[in-house]
């Protein structure tokens, strides 16, 4: 009988979780399982104790990271001196970049030399280029989810990287119209400091277009450790806001929505691929905007990048982001003809993301992970 992959996973925020759920779930509809790690909600489903809470990893920006660093730093050496102990048959970190390079690093310190795999390639495209090249002595393999990553790494001279497509793919719809009337998604962000940034420009939104002909009703698509307190949160706003907590509810409402706000983030992507027109923003604190001066202001909306034009609205800045995204947010209800062409180059983006490019076409994930496991297993015998 064959022993277990021995799986230690590490996601470091919410849309990092739902990646290392489905590859865990698609291991499993093939092999057994031995399951160690850090993960929220969707990995505990699939069995995961996490090592410590993924809450502890859920920052963004400089200030977040600054008030943290001293958790942080012992959440790498705890990670990594657990993983030498138990010795894992593959570690695959997902996401959380700053950190997993980190642990990567401390791994190699300590000498440790299994199988240590990135899932979701950093954006070295967007920034720091010469990091690509850092990145292959710290990991075996990076699994990328935008399909033009590989031929990016490759050209940097990162560690091989594969395109396995990305968990938003479930929410693909085929072609439709947009229709005259339905709720308008709202997408505030998962983390802490991203929530009391935008909820209440959010509201400030609704003040203005709450009443707007074409919407019917306000939706905010969550996670269910967020429920509660969006609930709390919005109770008092000048339209009623329906919290909806259940994945599987999503699809549905995505199918009927007129229009999305929504941060910049994963969820961008997991929209285009339902085919609902959005105006992207977010409200950036003083450190981030400046680094995001710095590099010229490139675009943040992953429909954005991955199709490299400008089909979605942008609305990206320290302040006063509130007026423009009522000014943009107005102009895609009023016009329907500005809705259907972004469900035409949602389209486009979708079949990209099915089948990747034609030097790098998209590979099952769990098959990837075999694949080293296969490699581990012949070394074994020989040995």
């Amino acid at each position: 009988m064959t022993d277990p992959l021995k799986l230690f996973i590490l996601a470091g925020e919410p849309s990092g979780d739902r990646i290392a759920a489905d590859l865990v779930q698609r291991l499993r509809a093939r092999v057994s399982l031995s399951l160690s790690g850090v993960g929220g909600d969707e990995l505990k489903a699939c069995g995961l104790s996490p090592l410590f809470p993924m809450s502890d990893l859920a920052v963004m920006g400089i200030s977040d990271v600054l008030r943290r660093l001293p958790l942080l730093l012992w959440r790498v050496e705890q990670t990594a001196r657990f993983i030498r102990s138990t010795r894992p048959d593959i570690v695959v970190l997902v996401d959380a970049q700053d950190f997993s390079r980190l642990v990567a690093q401390r791994l190699k310190a300590l000498g440790y030399a299994g199988v240590v795999i990135l899932y979701v390639a950093p954006s070295v495209w967007a920034r720091a280029p010469q990091r690509a090249a850092r990145l292959a002595p710290l990991f075996r393999e990076v699994m990328a989810v935008l399909p033009f990553e590989p031929a990016v790494m490759q050209r940097l001279g990162g560690p091989p990287t594969s395109y396995v497509g990305h968990p938003a793919l479930a929410e693909r719809l085929d072609a439709i119209e947009p229709p005259e009337r339905g709720p308008l998604m709202l997408l505030p962000g998962s983390r802490d400091g991203e929530l009391r940034r935008h909820l209440p420009m959010f509201r400030d939104v609704l003040a203005a277009l709450g009443k707007h002909p074409t919407i019917d009703g306000v939706v905010i698509p969550t996670l269910p450790a967020l429920a509660e307190r969006l609930r709390r949160e919005t109770a008092a706003w000048p339209v009623p806001v329906e919290i909806v907590s259940e994945r599987s509810q999503r699809k549905a409402v995505y199918g009927r929505a007129i229009a999305a706000l929504c941060v910049s983030g994963t969820a961008t992507l997991e929209l285009a691929l339902a085919r609902l027109p959005m105006v992207v923003c977010y409200v950036m604190d003083s450190h981030q905007a400046r680094a995001f001066d710095k590099l010229g202001r490139p675009a943040v909306s992953l429909p954005n990048i991955i199709l490299g034009r400008a089909v979605l609205p942008e609305l990206v800045q320290a302040g006063g982001v509130a007026d423009a995204s009522i000014s943009a947010l107005r102009a895609l209800l009023d016009n329907k003809k500005a809705r259907h062409d972004q469900i035409l180059a949602f389209g486009e983006l979708s079949e990209l993301m099915q089948s990747g490019e034609p030097d790098f076409p998209r590979q099952d994930p769990a098959d990837r992970i075999l694949s080293h496991w296969a490699g581990i297993q012949r070394l074994s015998t020989l040995s």
